[in-house]
């Protein structure tokens, strides 16, 4: 009886990272920008900005010097005060209110997420719809989104414990809406990248971290910190290595 139990709970793992990898985004390689030189990028809006690498985000941000605009629902739950910062409150299911956010800036970076992890939510894609529409609308074509290893085409690359019990187990309606979030980014018409990071710590940043394509493993789960996602989201801003890719990031 627990052998058959193991097998059915492996084999309910196997098909949910099928699932994942299928609906998640697959792009085959980095593909450069048709729209030639471009204006270097100084103001940034932060979607999720109160969130691990949200605040992160807003904190090197403006260490690098960028104008940082933070889109947040609750502005109390983000204690950062500076000359270069403009906290923004909003919903990111308000369409009309992202628009406005979107408005001016040069980049957006998102590090959009919940906490209602067993909760059917649409936040992650409908959000980032949301800014996608608002995005192409206003001209604004450098979009820098946090998602996850696991999904498209790394599933299977957190590792066994992640693929056979927290994926399909903790976070299987989490990455359901987060793999609608990859497609919709995927088929936009902007200058994307989609970050996959492994499990995120509150660890302190490193600064040496392994990005790429083949990143992640199929036995051991690769962890990386908020802050060093947050260091390589930004310097994509700049960088068209992985542009319209979806490189994963852990240590």
């Amino acid at each position: 009886m627990i052998r058959l139990l193991l097998l059915l709970f492996a084999g309910y793992g196997v098909v949910m990272s099928a699932i994942f990898a299928r609906r998640g985004a697959r792009p085959t390689a980095a593909s450069p920008s048709d729209r030639g030189a471009r204006a270097p990028i100084r103001k940034i809006l932060i979607i999720g900005a109160t969130g691990g690498t949200g605040r992160e985000l807003v904190k090197q941000g403006l260490a690098q010097g960028y104008e940082v605009a933070a889109f947040v629902r609750d502005p109390a739950k983000l204690q950062t005060t500076h000359p270069q910062l403009q906290i923004v409150r909003g919903d990111v299911l308000d369409d009309a209110a992202v628009e406005a956010a979107v408005r001016g800036q040069d980049a957006v970076l998102s590090s959009l997420g919940h906490r209602r992890l067993f909760v059917p939510s649409r936040t992650q894609s409908e959000g980032t719809r949301n800014v996608i529409r608002a995005m192409e609308t206003h001209g604004v074509r450098r979009f820098i989104c946090e998602t996850a290893l696991g999904l498209g085409s790394s599933a299977g690359k957190l590792g066994l414990f992640a693929t056979f019990f927290f994926l399909p187990v903790v976070l299987p309606i989490y990455f359901w809406d987060k793999s609608r979030q990859e497609k919709l980014v995927a088929e936009s018409r902007l200058d994307w990248v989609l970050v996959r990071p492994g499990v995120l710590t509150n660890e302190a940043p490193r600064g040496t971290y392994c990005h790429g394509h083949d990143v992640g493993s199929y036995i051991s789960t690769g962890r990386v910190s908020r802050a060093d996602v947050a260091d390589f989201m930004l310097r994509q801003l700049n960088e068209d290595t992985y542009l319209h890719a979806a490189p994963g990031i852990v240590w």
